[in-house]
């Protein structure tokens, strides 16, 4: 009768239960009609039990609501089942399935059990967990472990997988010990590899690296978990030593290096093993693709970009029918310089949603192309999409680059009135940017002072490059006092507060500053540039390093270029060399700046007529800017420069900037 209670408690009328008609007539069948019927043997009555549970396992197995789950156990009632394991089990997971809630149906229908096993107790303990109720989850198992049942791998995979996701390794250590103290898991292949996902998502990769090393067995997962966890950490070197030992490498494995080098800056690396990965014949699903678009993209390499998009066509995720694929296409094409292939790429996708846009947005605004920007960004606006707080710093970025001060503030003003995109710290960077670009500094630096949110080394960075653009020593040591508070091994601050004092002759300041940085024991990173050769062939060039197998012709290219500019007027901008030096050493520092360097290489060893594309690390200084713009147009050739800020396009002895950078 209490079993009973338990449905109807949850069931409007006994009338409402339905009993499919393959049960009404195997219940038909059941019924014995003769002597001979009754007394069957015992098996056989044990194996028409277990055909009954397997087919309610089965019926519950198709059920995606809870009158359906109430259906078939009213079923499992009238036919005594009640005490049945192996079925409740199968109906409290069902429960949680749907959502439930532990403590109300599933809870009772546990209660109910004498004798429970402990799937039966897992059941209950997963259903918890599902729910996020991890205390109530260990509290089960103590119960479980006073009634003297032994928990079953379940139960502590479900439990690892638990505190994985809340990041509580003390626990994670607690239950770890409870698998030992049983004894029995060690050589459990699907703990294991739990207990590996667990330490190397809380962070502590020694202790999953020691489950490791001591399991008797692993699989392709138990490799895969660690060179994720090594990937995450930055240790690329124990990655691939741990990879390299792996002897079945599947797509996953794979997967995990490409982007392991990709997320840790090393483009180079992750698109040499897509390569190994592509010529091992290994299948490539999204999550590759992006991993090595984005290895792409850092490199900033055309052919590995035209490369990768045609590998994408051929795996059957090509922009037209991946928009996950086609968005990170928009991004790798913007940054590898040719906005006009991100911009057919978006054209050609069949479904767009808001990173799709995003990354367009965002590519226009690094190209310096604004009223692109500004004019997709209103088409979107008249879509289902509605534009996130990526979305805005693309756009903000735009009016920015371009000195759209009034449409800036616009687009700011109707974010959170419009579109529901609260402003955080990153938005207010882009107005204090947008602001000191257009030599507002009194105006930004209030914005900076009286922001509603907590402004980070973004804001502040802002503004002092603004005070480097107009020559404000004075709002820049402010912006710089609150740079080397948040950021107090960032060189680039020391650097650019130095290099604005050096504009200002203020050398007294220039010493002091350069005294901070030698205390603190800080190198300023040097200044590279990369230029894509024949073949794809990537050449690095490092500021004042002539070492480089064709130094001398590139000196000479150099040299050639320098005197058909002079003879056009062009004079070297030595405001650029922040240095107490002669004028002569500073034109010798100019005219070693890495991005000229490259500009020679290109010149030297690419047709007439080809695009040329520069990388930088920094930003571009005055004088290479001056240079470049000079060049594009004696050479007759494009020349466009990436630097760690946005795109340069030269033309005809013009800047895509319009000077405003």
């Amino acid at each position: 009768m209490r079993a009973l209670a338990i449905v109807r408690k949850f069931s409007t009328a006994r009338s409402v239960f339905y009993v499919p008609k393959q049960f009404s007539q195997q219940s038909q069948q059941q019924q014995p009609n003769s002597t001979e019927e009754a007394f069957a043997p015992f098996s056989q009555l044990q194996q028409q039990r277990k055909l009954l549970e397997f087919e309610l396992i089965s019926t519950l197995d198709g059920c995606d609501d809870l009158l359906q789950i109430k259906q078939v156990h009213a079923r499992i009632l009238r036919k005594g089942l009640d005490q049945c394991c192996f079925v409740l089990t199968k109906l409290i997971r069902m429960l949680a399935r749907i959502n439930i809630q532990m403590d109300s149906y599933p809870r009772l229908v546990f209660d109910q059990v004498r004798y429970r096993n402990p799937f039966l107790w897992t059941a209950l303990i997963r259903g918890y967990l599902l729910q996020g109720s991890l205390r109530e989850s260990v509290v089960l198992y103590g119960s479980m472990r006073r009634e003297g049942i032994d928990p079953v791998s379940f139960t502590f995979s479900a439990l690892f997988k638990a505190c994985s996701e809340v990041l509580d390794a003390s626990l994670g250590r607690q239950i770890h010990a409870q698998t030992i103290l049983i004894g029995g898991f060690t050589s459990d292949l699907y703990v294991g590899n739990t207990l590996i996902d667990m330490y190397v998502k809380c962070g502590c990769l020694g202790c999953g690296r020691k489950v490791f090393d001591e399991m008797p067995e692993k699989d392709v997962i138990s490799w895969t978990e660690l060179i994720v966890g090594y990937a995450k950490g930055g240790d690329m070197e124990s990655a691939c030593a741990l990879f390299d030992g792996l002897p079945l490498k599947d797509m996953v494995a794979w997967t995990a290096m490409v982007t392991g080098y990709a997320q840790n800056a090393k483009p180079r690396e992750a698109i040499q093993y897509f390569e190994r990965m592509q010529n091992a014949g290994i299948e490539t699903d999204e999550v590759t693709l992006v991993g090595v678009i984005s290895a792409c993209a850092q490199l900033g390499a055309v052919k590995y970009a035209n490369w990768v998009c045609d590998i994408a066509e051929r795996s059957g995720y090509g922009p037209m029918n991946n928009v996950v694929v086609g968005s990170a296409l928009i991004d790798m094409y913007s940054k590898c310089g040719s906005v006009e292939n991100a911009y057919r790429v978006f054209e050609a996708m069949k479904e767009r949603n808001v990173y799709s846009y995003s990354s367009m947005i965002v590519g226009f605004a690094m190209h310096g192309e604004g009223h692109a920007a500004l004019k997709l960004f209103h088409e979107m606006a008249e879509t289902e999409t509605k534009p996130n707080r990526v979305t805005f710093v693309g756009v903000l970025t735009a009016c920015s680059h371009m000195g759209l001060v009034e449409q800036g503030r616009q687009l700011f003003a109707s974010m959170e009135k419009y579109y529901g995109v609260a402003p955080s710290a990153d938005h207010y960077a882009c107005m204090v940017d947008l602001l000191g670009r257009a030599g507002r500094l009194e105006e930004a630096l209030e914005l900076a002072q009286t922001m509603p949110v907590e402004p980070h080394g973004g804001v502040w960075g802002a503004l002092l490059g603004a005070c480097h653009i107009h020559g404000n020593p004075d709002i820049a040591q402010i912006a710089a006092d609150h740079l080397f508070e948040l950021e107090p091994d960032g060189i680039g601050n020391y650097i650019l507060l130095s290099n604005i004092y050096a504009l200002a002759g203020r050398w007294d300041d220039v010493s002091r500053v350069r005294k901070l940085m030698k205390r603190k024991g800080l190198k300023k990173n040097p200044g590279y540039s990369w230029v894509e050769g024949k073949n794809g062939v990537i050449h690095e060039f490092v500021a004042n390093d002539l070492t480089h197998p064709k130094s001398s012709e590139i000196k000479q290219v150099l040299e050639d270029i320098l005197d058909r500019l002079k003879a056009h007027g062009y004079q070297p901008n030595l405001s650029c060399v922040p240095r107490d030096v002669s004028d002569e050493e500073k034109k010798r520092i100019l005219m070693t700046h890495s991005e000229k360097l490259a500009l020679a290489f290109a010149v030297l060893t690419t047709s007439a007529g080809c695009t040329i594309r520069i990388m930088k690390n920094l930003r571009i200084c005055e004088d290479c800017h001056l240079f470049m713009c000079g060049t594009s147009q004696i050479i007759e050739r494009e020349i466009v420069v990436r630097d760690n800020m946005r795109f340069h396009h030269f033309m005809d002895g013009k800047c895509s900037c319009g000077n405003f950078w």
